[in-house]
């Protein structure tokens, strides 16, 4: 049994693709440890069938999956949360809101499979990569000793999981 629970926030613009793939991975992938959510700053209105699609072939849940504002969570009746990540550049660029409690923030960045164009193949095999650069990343956070982690640490070990696979910037803030 855990010591706690952790709630984690996967940010996107649009929070259609990247940051719905993450949130269904991390919430099957860390149950009993992490609650997941995502949000965009400009969120699409719908989830991407294609990521859906995607899920739903590897298995992983989409019951609830809806594209939403990130304002949802700096509203005060909000889960207060305890990491924040941007997976699209767009993202980490914006002045995002103030989180309640002071999470750990991190931007682990990935190519956006819903902007790829071509057959649907092509486009399936975008959305194929951003789940397994995804899942990479987020098997290395969930596996991480955070109940005995420093917060210097903790930085460090983030930084390394953006230098993963897939990533579309070599540079990563955390805070």
């Amino acid at each position: 049994m855990p010591d706690r629970v952790y709630n984690v926030l996967f940010l996107c613009t649009g929070n259609s693709a990247r940051s719905v793939l993450a949130e269904s991975i991390l919430r099957k992938d860390g149950a009993g440890r992490f609650r997941s959510f995502s949000a965009g700053s400009t969120p699409k209105g719908a989830v991407h069938p294609l990521a859906l699609r995607t899920l739903q072939s590897m298995d992983y849940p989409v019951d609830g999956m809806r594209s939403k504002s990130w304002l949802e969570f700096a509203a005060p009746d909000a889960p207060v949360m305890d990491f924040v990540f941007t997976v699209c550049d767009n993202a980490a660029g914006e002045s995002c809101p103030v989180w309640p409690g002071r999470p750990t923030t991190a931007h682990w960045g990935i190519e956006d499979p819903a902007a790829v164009e071509g057959t649907e193949i092509e486009r399936l095999a975008a959305f194929s990569r951003a789940f397994r650069y995804q899942k990479n990343r987020i098997g290395a956070f969930v596996n991480l000793p955070l109940s005995g982690i420093d917060r210097l640490s903790l930085g460090t070990k983030l930084r390394e999981i953006d230098r993963s696979e897939g990533a579309t910037s070599g540079k990563s803030d955390v805070a």
